[in-house]
């Protein structure tokens, strides 16, 4: 059908289908005396009410014709047949298709002034008391200041959804709470970004909002360095961004800030002598975490009254083993503290010494738990130690909580039942999650926490890894010897050689590691595309889907993860007649696609057998298995669950037949390709190539050129994190 702009007005014969979680809805719609299905993002929407909707026809293989709705504008029934309607539809509590007849047959055209105004007269109606007449009054309120937020925000670009959470939040006073201060839109739970609200501001009446929005845009800035991984922000450094984006002078900016802490919308706090400025509830996780440690330090675990030697001698003859020095210091530390950083690089035995603690905790009749913060993590743990491990969330037993924010059910309140919990892949857990889970321990619990140090940060805000180590309180094993058998993997040689700050062997072509010379961005991206599609396949049997991953250093250029995407989709995943794709912001998605989510959602729902469960979370990978047009509804399986998507969720996704580097971590792949050419200065450093090359398994090629590679080994340069939990554990804040 065409995509031509098209202007309706009708009447709502009937909703023929509405998600009350995305307010997509169905409708048969009374046009000039024609009936047609109408459908679109109209939550709240009943039987009788007059529309105003712009869109364009369109044709559906299974339902026909129907006009797909982009805007809607919305009047309340006016004729006696159209409230009869309305009322007969279940819109108000209380009112049946019964009562409404009898309403509309007493009041006729008044029957809506009745029930605002006058709703004592209903009880004037056999069936209906004094009591109940208020009731339905209340309701008809309620319903009508609903719709009446929806019509006045929808205005000025607001979605139905975000239009219906803010009356949740400000009720029937809304319209003019957020008239007198539209940038009240930017805080929690609604969390609008600042651009908006300050598009929004400026179409309500022109006018600057003066302290109102200098006070949302200093939080702003606040905001936008979490999603940089920072978790405050010195205050001298925010003057200057601030005064650009709002126009002010340093004066203002500074007394704003006081304000702004004199709220409690942010929290000031001297770190090394510096002003550093975090959001309240980022303050709360990492002031919590350092104060929960502090007494775990001081309060450790009852040692075993059995020698440790002997019982370290005992795991080798189990095993078969002999264990190094670091390695039994690691396991000794482990039994005697209940507490332990272990760290080290591909190869160096962190699994043989983790699975030597396990068996002695499992020997003192200890409850354990294994966890790690993504699902490919943990499914990895439990591959190598044989035993089930959890996702951080799925242990805390995560539910939805509005405002975009997990509520976990293990807490302070309801500790969660283990003697010792064993945390994988800590350089990936924000300081939220790490907060959250040390809440959930209860006293006494032991905890060992395992990560690699040279990997790249979370990708959320916090620089929890690095803050325990650098704070010298928590006890760290640091493992440096590669054993033997790994060294036989060039995998494992090269990325202990980048991290040394040497250059890797390039030129050895019958190991796991290979480097193809391509001089330009062309020509490599050519070759990554024929690697992913042909010769790894053809080679060695791998299932593109399931084996290979291409991580690349930036999302930008000819070899960054957009266009490779785009072309790896027409490649492995053409257009066909028999599957379904729908456009969101520009991109195709397809049935047959790998995807990635690219933000927590804990309020996507899944399946896992016949357990079920909510929360895809940053990083997740899975296969676009089913597109269902009628209903906006996807599914997408990630390794063992089914999640159901809806299409407004689309927004959240990418395709990851390629995917940045930062995006990987935590994971691991039969075979990893990575372009290596012409890398842009920002991001050609030593960590993101060593993260990128441990995260294969089996293979390893680098396309592109030598210099390229060099570049990033010679460059050492640290991801500059500001973060507070260093500073709280340090000065005794618990």
């Amino acid at each position: 059908m065409d995509n031509i702009k098209t202007e309706l007005q009708g009447t709502v014969e009937d909703v023929v289908f509405s998600n009350e979680e995305t307010g997509f809805t169905v409708i048969d719609m009374s046009v000039d005396g024609e009936l047609i299905t109408a459908v679109g993002v109209l939550p709240t929407l009943s039987a009788g009410e007059t529309l105003r909707v712009t869109g364009h026809w369109d044709y559906h293989h299974s339902f026909g014709r129907q006009f797909k709705i982009d805007e809607c504008e919305r009047q309340m029934p006016k004729t006696s047949a159209d409230m009869l309607k309305y009322l007969s539809s279940g819109t108000i509590k209380g009112i049946g298709p019964k009562i409404a007849a009898k309403i509309v047959e007493k009041f006729g055209e008044d029957t809506f002034n009745i029930l605002e105004n006058n709703p004592e007269l209903l009880s004037t109606i056999k069936g209906i008391s004094k009591d109940k007449a208020l009731e339905m009054s209340d309701e008809f309120r309620r319903q009508f200041a609903i719709r009446e937020v929806i019509i006045y925000l929808e205005k000025f670009g607001m979605t139905s959804n975000e239009c219906v959470n803010v009356f949740k939040i400000f009720g029937a006073r809304a319209i003019d709470i957020i008239t007198e201060n539209p940038y009240i839109l930017c805080r929690e739970p609604i969390g609008m970004s600042f651009d908006r609200a300050d598009s929004i501001a400026a179409n309500m009446s022109g006018d600057s909002y003066g302290t109102y929005r200098i006070k949302a845009g200093i939080v702003h800035i606040v905001r936008h360095n979490l999603r940089n991984g920072h978790t405050c922000i010195p205050r001298d450094k925010i003057i200057e961004p601030a005064v650009s984006l709002l126009e002010s002078d340093n004066d203002t900016i500074e007394s704003i800030i006081d304000e702004l802490l004199e709220d409690k919308q942010l929290v000031c706090e001297s770190i090394d002598g510096r002003e550093f400025l975090f959001m309240p509830h980022i303050f709360a996780y990492e002031r919590s975490a350092a104060q929960r440690l502090s007494v775990m330090l001081k309060f450790p675990p009852p040692k075993g009254k059995t020698s440790i030697k002997s019982r370290i001698k005992s795991l080798e003859s189990k095993f078969e083993i002999k264990y190094e020095d670091k390695q039994k210091q690691a396991i000794t530390t482990a039994l005697e503290t209940g507490m332990l950083i272990l760290t080290g690089g591909p190869g160096t035995g962190k699994t043989t010494t983790l699975n030597g603690i396990i068996e002695l905790y499992e020997r003192d009749g200890l409850k354990v738990a294994l966890t790690a913060p993504t699902g490919r993590a943990a499914k990895r743990m439990s591959e190598i130690t044989g035993k089930e491990a959890k996702t951080i969330h799925r242990l805390l037993e995560v539910e939805w909580k509005d405002g975009d924010m997990p509520k976990f059910q293990r807490n302070l309140t309801n500790p969660l039942p283990y003697d010792a919990i064993i945390v994988d892949e800590l350089s990936m857990v924000d300081i939220h999650l790490f907060a959250s889970l040390l809440d959930a321990m209860k006293l006494g619990c032991r905890l060992i926490m395992v990560g690699d140090s040279d990997q790249l940060p979370a990708v959320g805000a916090g620089n929890v890894l690095h803050d325990l180590i650098d704070s010298g309180l928590i006890p760290v094993v640091a493992l440096t010897e590669i054993f033997r058998q790994a060294m036989e993997s060039l995998i494992v040689t090269n990325a202990h050689r980048i991290v040394k700050g040497e250059n890797p062997e390039l030129d050895i072509n019958d190991n796991d590691f290979f480097f193809m010379n391509r001089p330009n961005v062309i020509l490599t991206a050519s070759t990554v595309i024929d690697l992913y599609t042909k010769r790894l396949p053809n080679a060695y049997g791998y299932d593109p889907l399931a084996d290979i991953q291409i991580l690349c250093p930036s999302r930008k250029g000819e070899v960054g993860s957009v266009n490779l995407n785009n072309a790896l989709q027409k490649r492995i995943n053409p257009p066909d007649e028999f599957k379904n794709e729908f456009v969101r912001n520009g991109r195709v998605f397809r049935e047959g696609d790998k995807v990635m989510q690219i933000k927590n959602n804990y309020d996507i729902p899944w399946v896992r057998n016949k357990e079920h469960g909510t929360g895809i979370f940053n990083g997740d990978i899975g296969i676009l298995t089913q597109i269902k047009p009628a209903v906006r509804l996807m599914k997408i399986r990630f390794d063992d669950r089914e999640a159901i998507y809806t299409f407004d969720h689309a927004n959240q996704l990418e395709l990851a037949y390629a995917v940045t580097v930062h995006k990987s971590q935590g994971s691991e792949y039969e075979a990893v390709i990575i372009p290596a050419c012409h890398v842009i200065p920002q991001l050609s450093y030593r960590n993101l190539l060593y993260t990128a090359v441990t995260r294969a398994k089996s293979k390893i090629i680098i396309v592109g050129t030598k210099e390229d590679i060099y570049s990033m080994v010679a460059n050492d340069k640290k991801i500059k994190r500001y973060s507070g939990l260093r500073h709280f554990l340090t000065n005794n804040s618990g």
